[in-house]
């Protein structure tokens, strides 16, 4: 997945003011634009809807410039006052993104000049909580619903090249209407800009995405693709059935099978087009067509379509590609990359959060390897699991290398951890960057979990396959660690803390559809539900 992720967006660091950012780009354009009032409950993406008078006591309150000011009443015309940023469930997706996006900027430009400490607190709090019910009446709700908005404003006049995010545009970038996937896609691409001036030039990942949006979209408008009936018996080459020619017939629509065989024969041409198809969706790529390879063929053109949307809505906040090292994760494919300017260095298996333990999706930046490392248990994990496993085995701490390190004074849930060794759930070494969610990659002494297709087993953090390969090319500019020296610290059993010299960025992203270096287009499981939750918020029934 190495082009998966970044939009090279253009920055322009305007060494401005805020007020200035805003007074630039609206020299030119002065326009609001009109209020929305089609949108309902019944059709709108958010459940949620403020008050206009409450915005205007926003802005008159906070002394807002019309420079910015303008563009909130218009960014709130067009979804008819409706929230962008919270829905009755949480916050939005939209939300996290655009303030991980939001942070990484602020991180790596130095550009401190809209920085907003209070809001900074308040989107920590909001974003490790689980269960929030947010109101249209709530004071606190309204206010940083509000704050967002002028943050996304401002942050999107300073960090695009003009012209190429325009005021209706940024409008947009939060959906707020439920709109036919077709249709949607049919605007999406057929859109003239009379500048010739378009959001996919800055952002090639969303750019190669909308390519495949336009292939599908012909598909889909010439009746789609035919449903391949489900059998218990597996084909393979040398097969000969019916069901083999509805393979070859659904593969002349994505994998390249030539329209000309009309046989029944799984031959040499149809093995190598079934092994393509699985690649691309993440499938064991061993040519040999089951329930699992069927069922994916038969998920229609439709869907598919909707799934490209949703990541192309993704895509929307990808942050600028650094110079030099960078890790990525992309949660559905367990699949970690290191690139190094734009180039893919090397590749590695991941488990990540099994479901109910899912992994947040952010950006850090990596700046410690531990060696040898104690593994203190999370104080959810001692009180399901740890505790329960004392009761029925009064020697299952000592049997499993524990330790409590403190009694609690508040409850009775005591501070424990597990000493380095071979049974440490940690492995042999981790890897930090601090983030909100204590979120950091480890090995493991489960190895056997890294031959499975599906890798969600962890309780949130991320395992590695080959961490001591991951060290070695961390540690690579520090002359002192050698493959030696790395080797005796992983082994040592004594906690040994190391810090980089230059901290390396990660992203830890969620796509379930993206375009590769090579030109394909991959889709993969939606393992936490996110792509579900959006159909239902941005698609008509």
């Amino acid at each position: 997945m190495n082009k998966i992720v970044f939009g090279l967006l253009a920055l322009t660091i305007i060494c401005t003011s805020c007020n200035d950012a805003g007074e630039v780009s609206e020299k030119k354009n002065k326009k609001v634009s009109s209020r929305n009032y089609s949108i309902t409950k019944a059709n709108s993406y958010s459940s949620l809807f403020i008050d206009s008078s409450r915005v205007e006591s926003f802005i008159a309150e906070k002394k807002i410039p019309d420079s910015i000011s303008r563009r909130i009443r218009s960014f709130y015309n067009t979804r008819n006052y409706q929230f962008a940023w919270f829905s009755d469930d949480g916050l939005t997706e939209q939300a996290r993104g655009f303030w991980n996006l939001h942070n990484h900027y602020a991180r790596t430009s130095g550009d401190t000049a809209f920085e907003n400490k209070s809001l900074q607190k308040r989107m920590d709090r909001l974003i490790s909580e689980e269960d929030l019910s947010p109101s249209a009446s709530n004071k606190n709700y309204i206010n940083t619903e509000i704050e967002l908005t002028q943050q996304f404003i401002i942050h999107t006049l300073r960090a695009y090249q003009k012209d190429f995010v325009k005021r209706k545009e940024m409008e947009r970038f939060i959906p707020y209407v439920k709109l036919d996937a077709l249709k949607l896609a049919d605007s999406l691409l057929n859109k003239k800009h009379k500048d010739d001036k378009y959001y996919e030039d800055v952002n090639p990942s969303y750019g190669l995405l909308k390519e495949k949006l336009a292939q599908y979209l012909d598909i889909a408008k010439k009746g789609g693709w035919t449903f391949i009936p489900k059998q218990k018996k597996i084909l393979k080459k040398g097969s000969k059935s019916p069901v083999v020619f509805a393979i070859k017939k659904r593969l002349q629509f994505t994998d390249g099978f030539p329209a000309n065989d009309s046989s029944d024969v799984f031959n040499d041409q149809l093995d190598s087009s079934v092994i393509k198809f699985q690649r691309r969706h993440g499938l064991d790529a061993d040519g040999i067509v089951s329930e699992s390879t069927i069922a994916e063929m038969d998920i229609p053109v439709e869907e598919r379509i909707k799934q490209i949307l949703i990541n192309m809505d993704r895509m929307r906040w990808l942050p600028v590609e650094p110079e030099g090292r960078l890790i990525l994760v992309n949660i559905p494919a367990f699949m970690l990359h290191v690139k190094e300017d734009g180039k893919n260095v090397f590749d590695m298996d991941v488990v990540v959060g099994k479901g109910g333990h899912d992994t947040r999706i952010f950006t850090g930046s990596l700046n410690q390897v531990v060696f040898s490392p104690y593994w203190n248990v999370p104080k959810s994990i001692v009180e399901k699991e740890i505790l329960p496993a004392m009761a029925k085995d009064p020697d299952y701490l000592e049997k499993e290398n524990m330790e409590i390190v403190k009694e609690s004074e508040t409850d009775s849930i005591p501070e424990i951890r597990q000493l380095p060794g071979e049974k440490n759930a940690l492995g042999k070494v981790k890897f930090l960057f601090p983030n909100s969610f204590d979120i950091y990659f480890h090995d493991t002494p489960a190895k056997s979990l890294f031959k499975k297709d599906k890798r969600a087993f962890s309780h949130g953090c991320i395992r590695l396959r080959e961490p001591k390969k991951m060290a070695k090319y961390l540690l690579q500019d520090q002359r002192e660690w050698t493959d030696e020296k790395i080797e005796e610290a992983m082994n040592s059993g004594e906690e040994k803390f190391v810090k980089l010299k230059k901290p390396v960025p990660v992203i830890i992203t969620y796509y379930t559809a993206w375009v590769e270096d090579d030109g394909e287009l991959h889709f993969r499981g939606d393992i936490y539900g996110h792509d579900r939750k959006l159909v239902s918020k941005m698609f008509l029934k």
